[in-house]
């Protein structure tokens, strides 16, 4: 379409308008559609970079998208064809790029190409999941047809992995799995993080129960690290991390990592995961390897796919829709890709039933407190119940509610996104344009713990009748607090690609940001009595980043070569919520935040990179890579990495790599302050968390200002084709991580009441009971070895079999003492307990095996699936006969899809078809273990969740 400059209105002022006008004819079909994409991204998102063309980023951004391209647009040769399988059907997805530059394309649902070449002749490499890799020489502009045979993965030509030039998988020094979105989606899971769960051994997420905010988020990890060691990449470039830090008992406690849920599966072409340390090429955050979304470039076809799924316990309904398209933009091979995705998922209950109480029942004895304390709560035939009536569940309402009223489960949400991909080629040219990103929102609820009749901090406060969430059934019927989110995530990236003098340009900008609004609804404030309302708005956290990037790379002969740059802002953001949630005690089951929690804080950094790769035989590689980074809170870091690659002929490769890495502490661990409802000592209290940067915790306690956490990353591998369609691979890795940046546990009163020591000295002066907090504390080694083997088109009957097997093997330690500031060692506190220091060791499996069998014939096609989840440990906190293993299981999933035919295809699948769980929780002397029987399965170290047996129906319609 074309938009004359009279009636588009740009955004820097009729800047563009005179550059339009200014330009020849001919370019300006394609620098209107470019102008375009890039107004519609920052009208989505209401960028404040409109705001800044004074500033340093307003300027770079300004010369980025509006000056530059004019100085870029050069002479082309345009290639184009169809590229089908063996049985001459189209092959859509194929990548298509020209040897030894970052320039490509991919092929569409028809198996269409266009491609422009700057300089001929030339090598393009055609490469698709399941397929070998063909290279195909052009020595002038027309139609090249191509025919690819299958394969295997080893041959795939992936983007992560070096800043000089792509690679295939077998030619790459360090491991890098290419999963496409056919394999993600035959998981039958219904989300990103879960899909990669169960198709990449060392990396796992699982849902979360009773943890607030964590619940909608599931905290995801690779190598067991911890997610905010895992750099997230969207088509190369670095994704928002998410607003919300992970504060409660589950794994990856105290980190902030990538709301994966935010990208849809349905928008994905492949993910490509580095298990490599990458610090030295990415930056901080690449410390256990990178994901890197591919998004999909396909056009002239629409895809649509709609799912439901409900588990055997008849709870937990799901049901997804979604819509992927894709537009042709002038006739150089432009285009624009779209996605539109919505999906529900009902809770689901797993909860204990343990009858009586023991976790609280102890505190109506009367001998602790007194009967009426419980306010007049009635057995059975209107007397007033006992502690020991309440321990046995001997009352009218635990008989009604042997399950104490919990819900222990997966939250119910509802989400919708809306996702793109474009490019738009110089007509005559030898660069592109490209935008792409999205947004994602979704509201969610999960719930608190049950407030019973006689929960210790509500009982007494009101009569029954003046209770405000009184029923009016003659019985207070205690309450049930729900946590609400409201979460919004957007990224989009914009840049121009282009060569000149033999040298690929790319310059880019980006702007994510993610944020996350709470309630609290049908709760109380305990100290506004029957004046208290029952639903808060606690506040809200955002984070968000710009960034600017410049990445050069050239080939000359044997040695591959980049640089870049990379300037970035970020901004985290904590509003306080209503008076009313915070005020006395605050709202029950999660306070609200302060004035005093509510803050902005900004930092900015840049960094430089060189990346260099020498072939000085065909078999033999070797790389490095540097970098510099310099933040504007804690200072700088320089990283490096060594790499190497001896090709064993064309069958397989040898490869090891050494780098130092880093990760800056987040803008959330350096800054946020709140006050958490926990359970501690069989009581409920409210626990603050101080930031680094409170007196109380710089001055008082002694800690240090948060810094960088170091890394040393070894890797060591084989990868070996025995056959054509049967492949191996082997890699070792050591990571070792210094000053890792840790929450600690509560710090408060210790237990001699007769002497008051400096720590509680503290503590008394400023009216607190116990305190947390961020500091560099412990040292820790990860040793593990990935293993994959694949083989494919096997024949078997009239039909083909294809089987994988991978597995991961992994033991985190720590080394040496936990660096506990002076004044807290000198008078005996434990700021990381045994539970905590479990949490980095063995809440995650410590093994993971998978086995994979798929079958085609005809037009039906069969999956089975075996994932074996190794055993995780929980340590208690103090007493060591409280330990529990939890052993290792094996889930099933089956599948099979039929194609009607080439337009049309159902599917039906069960995942964890055996109905297997986790073994039960065993308290051991301590009810806050299970919290009085209310959690029957383990939550704090989470397997593979407890929603057993899910029967999921789909459909899928290209048209």
């Amino acid at each position: 379409m074309m938009v004359t400059a009279k009636k588009f209105e740009c955004p820097f002022c009729g800047i563009c308008r005179g550059l339009v006008l200014l330009m020849p004819l001919k370019f300006n079909t394609y620098f209107n559609n470019y102008i375009i994409l890039n107004y519609i991204a920052f009208k989505i998102t209401n960028s404040k970079l409109l705001k800044m063309k004074q500033t340093l980023f307003g300027k770079l951004y300004f010369l980025l998208f509006f000056v530059l391209p004019t100085v870029v647009l050069a002479q082309g040769n345009l290639v184009k064809g169809v590229i089908t399988d063996q049985g001459g059907e189209p092959l859509p997805g194929v990548n298509v790029v020209v040897k030894g530059t970052t320039d490509g394309t991919t092929s569409d649902f028809d198996g269409n190409f266009e491609i422009d070449i700057s300089n001929m002749p030339a090598i393009l490499i055609f490469s698709s999941i399941g397929f070998n890799t063909k290279e195909v020489s052009v020595n002038a502009s027309g139609e090249v047809n191509v025919i690819l045979q299958e394969g295997v993965a080893l041959d795939e030509v992936i983007l992560v992995g070096n800043r000089s030039k792509p690679r295939t998988v077998i030619s790459s020094p360090v491991p890098i799995d290419n999963i496409g979105v056919e394999e993600l989606a035959g998981t039958g899971q219904p989300t990103i993080d879960k899909m990669l769960t169960y198709k990449v051994p060392s990396f796992n997420s699982s849902t979360q129960t009773v943890s607030d905010a964590t619940a909608h988020f599931d905290p995801a990890d690779l190598r067991g690290l911890g997610p905010s060691r895992t750099l997230v990449l969207v088509n190369g470039k670095r994704k928002n991390q998410s607003a919300l830090l992970y504060i409660n008992d589950t794994p990856g406690k105290g980190e902030v990592g990538v709301d994966l849920k935010s990208i849809p599966t349905a928008a994905i072409e492949r993910v490509e995961v580095l298990r490599d340390g990458a610090s030295a090429q990415y930056g901080s955050d690449a410390i256990a390897g990178v994901l890197n979304m591919v998004l999909k470039k396909g056009y002239g076809t629409t895809t649509v796919n709609a799912n439901t799924g409900i588990t055997t316990e008849g709870d937990g309904q799901n049901f997804s829709i979604d819509l992927n398209s894709g537009v042709k933009i002038g006739d150089n091979g432009g285009f624009l890709n779209f996605t539109l995705g919505y999906y529900t998922q009902d809770q689901t209950d797993r909860s204990g039933t343990p009858g009586g109480d023991g976790l609280f029942g102890f505190l109506y004895d009367v001998e602790v407190i007194p009967i009426e304390a419980a306010d007049g709560f009635l057995a059975s035939n209107g007397v007033v119940a006992t502690g020991a009536q309440i321990r046995s569940g001997d009352t009218d309402w635990q008989r009604q509610n042997p399950d104490l009223g919990v819900i222990v489960g997966q939250p119910k949400y509802q989400k919708a996104d809306i996702f793109f991909n474009s490019v738009v080629p110089f007509k005559n040219g030898n660069g592109e344009f490209y935008a792409f990103g999205g947004f994602n929102y979704r509201v969610g609820t999960s719930y608190g713990l049950y407030r019973t009749p006689y929960w210790p901090e509500v009982t007494g406060q009101n009569s029954p009748e003046d209770h405000p969430l009184y029923d009016g059934l003659g019985q207070y019927q205690g309450f049930q607090p729900t946590f609400e989110t409201d979460i919004r995530d957007n990224n989009f990236s914009v840049g121009v690609k282009w060569e000149s003098a033999g040298f690929n340009f790319d310059l880019s900008g980006t702007n994510g940001r993610n944020a996350v609004d709470y309630e609290v609804n049908n709760s109380i404030n305990v100290s506004l009595g029957s004046n208290s309302p029952t639903s808060f708005d606690v506040g809200a956290y955002s984070f968000g980043n710009n960034l600017l990037n410049l990445d050069v790379s050239r080939s000359i002969g044997q040695v591959s070569f980049g640089v870049g740059a990379e300037l970035r802002e970020e901004r985290f953001t904590a509003k306080a919520g209503d008076k009313s949630s915070y005020v006395g005690g605050g709202v029950q089951s999660f306070p609200g935040l302060q004035p005093s929690n509510a803050t902005v804080a900004k930092r900015t950094n840049y960094g430089l990179y060189g990346d260099l790769e020498w072939e000085p035989t065909d078999k033999f590689l070797i790389g490095g890579a540097i970098r510099y980074e310099d933040f504007s809170d804690f200072g700088d870091n320089f990283s490096w990495k060594l790499s190497s690659r001896y090709l064993l002929g064309e069958r397989g490769a040898l490869r090891g790599s050494y780098s130092t890495g880093f990760r800056a502490p987040s803008l959330h661990q350096i800054n946020l302050s709140n006050i958490q409802t926990l359970v501690s000592g069989g009581t409920i209290s409210n626990q603050g968390t101080f930031n680094n940067n409170d007196p109380i915790i710089r001055e008082g306690l002694g800690v240090e200002q948060l810094t960088a956490e170091t890394a040393k990353n070894i890797s060591a591998g084989i990868t070996y084709k025995l056959l054509s369609n049967f492949t191996l691979s082997l890699d070792y890795y050591n990571v070792k991580v210094d000053d890792r940046v840790l929450f600690t546990g509560e710090v408060g009163v210790d237990e001699d009441k007769t002497t008051i020591n400096p720590v509680e000295e503290i503590l008394n002066a400023n009216s607190i009971t116990t305190l947390k907090f961020f500091i560099n504390a412990v040292d820790t080694k990860t040793t593990g070895v990935d293993f994959v083997a694949n083989y494919t088109n096997i024949g078997l009957g009239n039909g083909e079999l294809s089987a994988t097997l991978a597995a991961n093997f992994n033991e985190t330690t720590i080394v040496g003492k936990i660096k506990t500031p002076q004044i807290l060692a000198d008078n005996n506190y434990d700021i990381f307990n045994r539970k905590e220091q479990a949490r980095i060791t063995s809440a995650r499996p410590k093994s993971k095996v998978l086995l994979g069998l798929d079958y085609d014939i005809n037009k039906w096609s069969v999956s089975l699936n075996n994932t074996y989840f190794g055993e995780v440990t929980w340590r208690h906190a103090i007493n060591p006969d409280n330990d529990q293993t939890f052993t290792g299981k094996v889930l099933t999933d089956i599948g099979v899809a039929f194609n009607v035919s080439d337009k049309l295809s159902f599917n039906l699948a069960a995942n964890n078809i055996l109905n297997v769980y986790p073994d039960e929780i065993d308290p051991g002397d301590d009810f806050e273990v299970n919290l009085g029987g209310r959690f029957k399965y383990p939550w704090e170290v989470n397997q593979f969740g407890f929603n057993g047996t899910i029967i999921k129906a789909g459909v899928a319609l290209k048209f």
